[in-house]
């Protein structure tokens, strides 16, 4: 088995900063795990670290595609498990960060992806019928099939819900059947995972703390020359919290301060979900990033063994 650590929490938590923390205390690298900083381009919305946050530690998974490109966790899990053997080549610890639950799990539990699982006639049809009839009547079908991954997946998340119809009509599994059928190999890795738990209140005023910030740092400049390039809120590079907020102002639709509450309300609400994923995980040590002492603590549970 090979020993991997995981910093998993909400945002605006203090991944980065643990991560690096710790990679410097057992000589490690960071594997990011966020489904928006993969992304070329996209630095201020994502929270992308720069240089001086990350600290001299080599950070992997950041900057992978281009905007313009689809990027799956079948490819997120492919390539970090790439970044982690190379990380153990050469005796380092890897330290996956990141807020993207879906990334982590699927990383850690060896989940395989069946690519047979795709029809784009049957998806084209799917999402033809989310724009005449709205998504609820297929969250609703889903429920129906397969009512364990329905919990899994918020109703107003039009991709997923989809997803898990086309593989249902594509392979007559559903999508629950799919990941038990893929755990079956096991894992290579030995995961000692900490979730980054600050108080709510706490956390909200660094939410707010953080947005602002991004406005400062040019948060609306880059979301038009990156609307400018030709990207479309429909686009998987756009979904992350901000963009399509601010495409909102600079198409008229809201004023500016409308446009800050709603990225500040939206992260909250996607703090909450992250909460919510995290917690599903009996494995992970919580820990409030601002307790030195319950870190120490928990971190006395694990030992690094150089392979």
């Amino acid at each position: 088995m090979q020993q991997i650590m995981v910093v998993a929490g909400p945002t605006a938590s203090g991944k980065t900063n643990f991560a690096v923390c710790l990679a410097k205390k057992y000589g490690g690298e960071v594997v990011s795990a966020d489904s928006i900083q993969i992304y070329q381009e996209l630095n201020i919305a994502s929270a992308k670290p720069t240089k001086e946050e990350m600290g001299d530690i080599p950070h992997h998974m950041l900057d992978m595609v281009s905007p313009f490109d689809r990027f799956s966790v079948a490819d997120y899990v492919a390539k970090a498990k790439t970044a982690i053997d190379g990380i153990l080549s050469h005796n380092a610890l890897p330290i996956v960060a990141g807020g993207t639950g879906l990334y982590i799990s699927s990383l850690v539990d060896n989940i395989e992806f069946l690519d047979s699982a795709c029809d784009m006639g049957v998806r084209e049809a799917l999402l033809l019928r989310v724009e005449t009839e709205g998504i609820m009547p297929l969250y609703e079908e889903l429920k129906k099939i397969d009512p364990k991954a329905a919990m899994n997946i918020h109703p107003n998340n039009a991709k997923r819900v989809v997803r898990a119809l086309e593989i249902f009509e594509t392979t007559g599994m559903t999508l629950t059947e799919q990941n038990e059928r893929s755990r079956q190999n096991p894992s290579p890795y030995e995961p000692f995972m900490i979730a980054l738990c600050p108080p709510r209140e706490l956390l909200y005023e660094r939410i707010d703390q953080r947005v602002d910030q991004m406005v400062n740092m040019g948060l609306l400049e880059e979301s038009k020359r990156l609307k400018d390039m030709g990207l479309s809120r429909e686009m998987q590079s756009m979904q992350g919290i901000g963009y399509k907020e601010v495409f909102d102002y600079l198409e008229g639709k809201v004023t500016l301060d409308d446009c800050i509450a709603n990225i500040k309300k939206a992260t909250r609400h996607y703090a909450k979900r992250q909460l919510t994923w995290f917690r599903r995980d009996e494995r992970y040590h919580w820990v409030n990033p601002m307790d030195e002492q319950a870190i120490e603590s928990v971190l006395e549970e694990f030992t690094w063994e150089r392979p």
